[in-house]
């Protein structure tokens, strides 16, 4: 059978067509998963209800807005847990860990007040979801995790949405003191107590927020570094986090 010949104009239709779509492709600002039950541009419309919402419920500081506004929070939770990714609610990562609700992710990040090309620690990268809003906040962040699991899958989950804070696998009660001191700290599990080194590790001038207390319940709290051994603390509210731990695990 003789085959037949396509028409030039055709080929050239289907090249052109071909083009545009890898353009449009290299100009996202977050690649698509190659099997979603989210569409990307779903996932923005479901960011920015999400970041109304929470205006709505009190939170004021613009650049926390537009930086949950622009974070793709489905991604960094399991797939069967999608369809609840744009909903303010706390949601489990796995290891017994949550990827904090919405609100608490912005209502802490308001509290850093944050600066840009601010140096972040963060305590407990956990799902890396915080750790996305505060590089779009424009700020150097700093994230240590003490689960082996979730710190290099939220590398993995960061990294492909173009997002490379400084991660670290270790002991979130000695912090860095390599890279230290840091314009702020941000805890994201619950000590009984304010770890003493990471009080330490704080620039004078700088400023920790954290969920200090018990199972039952915490304050969250800011504590201030006045000058080399003076510290002030406040209170913003009742919160639950899960307990911050001593020490690594896999």
């Amino acid at each position: 059978m003789k085959p037949k010949t396509k028409h030039p104009l055709f080929l050239i239709v289907i090249a052109f067509c071909c083009t545009v779509s890898i353009t449009c492709a290299s100009n996202n600002k977050y690649k698509q998963p190659k099997k979603s039950d989210i569409t990307m541009q779903d996932s923005l419309k479901e960011a920015q209800k999400l970041a109304q919402s929470l205006k709505r419920k009190g939170i004021s500081d613009e650049r926390v807005l537009t930086a949950i506004a622009n974070v793709p929070r489905h991604e960094f939770i399991d797939k069967s847990l999608r369809e609840h990714a744009y909903i303010d609610r706390p949601l489990p990562i796995g290891k017994d860990q949550t990827i904090s609700q919405p609100f608490t992710v912005a209502y802490q990040s308001e509290l850093l007040q944050l600066k840009p090309s601010e140096k972040v620690l963060e305590i407990g990268t956990g799902s890396g979801y915080q750790a996305a809003v505060l590089c779009e906040m424009g700020v150097d962040v700093y994230s240590i995790e003490r689960f082996q699991e979730l710190h290099l899958t939220a590398k993995e989950t960061l990294n492909k949405l173009g997002y490379h804070p400084n991660l670290f696998f270790g002991d979130g009660y000695e912090g860095l003191p390599d890279h230290a001191p840091f314009d702020k700290i941000l805890i994201t599990a619950a000590p009984k107590e304010i770890p003493q080194k990471l009080k330490q590790q704080l620039k004078i001038g700088g400023w920790m927020v954290l969920p200090l207390g018990g199972s039952q319940g915490q304050k969250m709290t800011v504590v201030k570094r006045v000058s080399k051994d003076k510290f002030t603390e406040s209170v913003h509210g009742d919160f639950i986090f899960v307990p911050m731990k001593e020490g690594t695990a896999e």
